[in-house]
C-alpha cells in the first residue's frame, strides 16, 4: 500500500473535464455535509481520466479513474478561478489507487472508465461492475499552442474531520471542444442523484490528451464555517470550447 501522506505525480492523462446544472438541485444539496456550502446554482463536476501506462505515475502505475462532486461556496481553489469541490464518488480501476485515496477520505468505488476518440468523436463512459453508469459524447479538435493551468481544490471527510487538498495541474486542451450529450443511465444507483437538467447547461469544460497534475503530500483541517462568503462568478470556458446540448441524464 502506498503511504497515503507521499505526494503522487501523474503526468500526460486523457482527460475529460467538466461541469453542469442538475436535474435535482435538493438532491446534490443533500449530497454536501455539515460545515459546506454549494454553490447557488448546485454545480456539478465530473472528471473522467485514463492513464495508459505505469511510466506516467510516480508510483500509482497505469489506470482509469472517474470523480464526481459538487462545486462549493467560499473554497476557491488559489489563483480564485476554480471553484472548491466537495467529492461525492470517487470510481476506480485500481486497487493501489483506492487505497491510497480512500486513506484520504475519498469516497472510492470500484469500477472502470474508458475515453474513446475516433476522428472528431469523443465517447466516454463509466461503469461499476460492469454496469454502465455515465455516458458522455463530445466534439473535439486538435491540441494547439494553448496551456491550461492551476489549481484546483476539493474536500473530502476522514474521522469526522474535513480535510482539504490543492491539486495542481497543467493540461494541453483541444480546441474546438462541445459537449453533445451527457446521460445517467441507472435510475437505482445513488450517483443517480447528480445528473444533469434537460437542456443540458454546462458551467466549464475541457477534453485534454496530454494532462498532468499532482496529489498533494499533506492534508489540511478544513475549519467548519458558520455563514459563507458571497458567491464569487464561476470561471466559463468560452462557448467555442464548451457548449451545451440537448439530451441529458434527466
Amino acid at each position: 500500500m502506498l503511504d497515503p501522506a507521499a505526494p503522487q505525480l501523474v503526468v500526460n492523462s486523457r482527460t475529460l473535464y467538466f461541469s453542469w446544472l442538475p436535474a435535482d438541485p435538493d438532491a446534490v444539496a443533500a449530497l454536501v455535509p455539515p460545515g459546506l456550502f454549494p454553490r447557488p446554482d448546485h454545480q456539478v463536476f465530473l472528471n473522467q481520466y485514463i492513464v495508459d501506462d505505469e511510466t506516467q505515475t510516480s508510483g500509482f502505475g497505469a489506470y482509469s479513474l472517474t470523480y464526481l462532486g459538487v462545486s462549493l461556496l467560499g473554497v476557491d481553489a488559489p489563483g480564485g478561478l476554480n471553484p472548491g469541490g466537495w467529492w461525492t464518488h470517487y470510481v476506480a480501476s485500481s486497487r493501489r489507487v483506492r487505497e491510497y485515496a480512500v486513506a484520504r477520505g475519498a469516497p472510492v468505488l470500484a469500477g472502470r472508465t474508458r475515453i474513446e476518440v475516433s476522428g472528431e468523436a469523443l465517447a466516454s463512459e463509466t461503469e461499476i461492475d460492469r454496469v454502465p453508469l455515465i455516458r458522455a459524447q463530445c466534439r473535439v479538435g486538435d491540441t494547439g499552442h494553448v496551456i491550461s493551468s492551476g489549481h484546483h481544490r476539493y474536500i473530502t471527510r476522514r474521522d469526522g474531520q474535513l480535510l482539504s487538498s490543492v491539486y495542481p495541474f497543467v493540461a494541453e486542451p483541444v480546441a474546438p471542444f462541445e459537449i453533445e450529450s451527457v446521460e445517467f443511465l441507472q435510475p437505482g444507483h445513488p450517483i443517480y442523484a447528480l445528473r444533469p437538467a434537460n437542456p443540458l447547461t454546462i458551467g466549464f469544460g475541457y477534453y485534454s490528451p496530454r494532462s498532468s497534475f499532482a496529489y498533494p503530500g499533506g492534508l489540511s483541517v478544513h475549519p467548519v464555517v458558520v455563514e459563507p462568503e458571497p458567491a464569487r462568478s464561476i470561471h466559463q470556458v468560452p462557448a467555442s470550447l464548451a457548449r451545451s446540448g440537448l439530451p441529458s441524464g434527466s
